[in-house]
């Protein structure tokens, strides 16, 4: 996925702030490419930099067009967004995951700079994207929401589609690094180390018990903190508990 061949196409919008919204939440996400169909003018420059915070830079890079067709007339694919359905309105409509996966296909990497330009389509915050609107469009996709109250708000709708395309791009990397069983079975040993100082196993029951903590950690996916906290936890419970033991044998009255 290269999200430098993504673009926002915004169609008539109604709102200076929800411009500005949509700005943050393009950049909250890696996308800077703003395109409205629309002019200018026609939008209250100061609403939108209250909104956009720091990301005002792309308001003022953004580009303006008289439709979607000419928008769009580098793109090699352009979705537009809807929750209605109906035969002019594209048939059947992906998910935004579905979307994002097609738009990586497309976009390709951004180390090779092949690939074409995509671009997610938001109609009117009234109206949305007309039937002829959606007509210019390639694809139509849609954002589940409730069946009481289905509406987004622009901006809204414009964070889900560019979060679903930035997850794409980062598909597979998570906050942390899963330990591998080579390091987890160091915290079973650990585990069953500090159970048999304290008697836990009497002749028989240790490797049964460690095969159970190997399949509980592993599926945990446990990071390296967590692992260490689970060894101390245990190391701890087996010194107090040895040392309770020892003030026992202390006070035992000698007869």
């Amino acid at each position: 996925m290269n999200l430098e061949k993504i673009c926002v196409l915004l169609v008539r919008p109604e709102e200076s702030r929800n411009i500005g919204a949509a700005c943050r939440a393009m950049a909250n996400n890696d996308i800077t490419d703003m395109r409205i169909v629309g002019k200018r003018t026609d939008y209250d420059d100061e609403k939108i930099h209250i909104l956009a915070i720091h990301a005002g830079y792309i308001w003022e890079q953004a580009r303006f067009y008289d439709s979607i067709t000419e928008a769009t007339v580098d793109c090699s694919l352009s979705a537009g967004t809807t929750r209605r359905r109906g035969k002019n309105r594209k048939g059947k409509l992906l998910l935004p995951e579905e979307f994002a996966a097609e738009a990586a296909d497309i976009t390709g990497d951004r180390v090779s700079g092949a690939g074409g330009i995509v671009a997610a389509v938001f109609g009117n915050e009234r109206t949305g994207l007309t039937d002829e609107e959606m007509a210019e469009c390639t694809i139509g996709v849609t954002i589940p929401s409730s069946e009481e109250f289905a509406s987004l708000n622009l901006s809204h709708a414009v964070q889900i589609i560019c979060y679903h395309l930035f997850r794409e791009k980062n598909k597979g990397i998570t906050g942390y690094t899963p330990l591998p069983l080579s390091r987890i079975d160091k915290t079973v040993t650990a585990i069953a180390d500090n159970l048999q100082k304290i008697g836990f196993f009497s002749v028989t029951g240790r490797a049964d018990m460690e095969m159970f903590w190997r399949s509980v950690l592993s599926r945990a996916a446990l990071s390296e903190g967590e692992a260490q906290y689970i060894e101390k936890t245990f190391t701890k419970a087996a010194g107090l508990a040895s040392r309770t033991e020892t003030q026992k044998t202390q006070h035992v009255p000698k007869t």
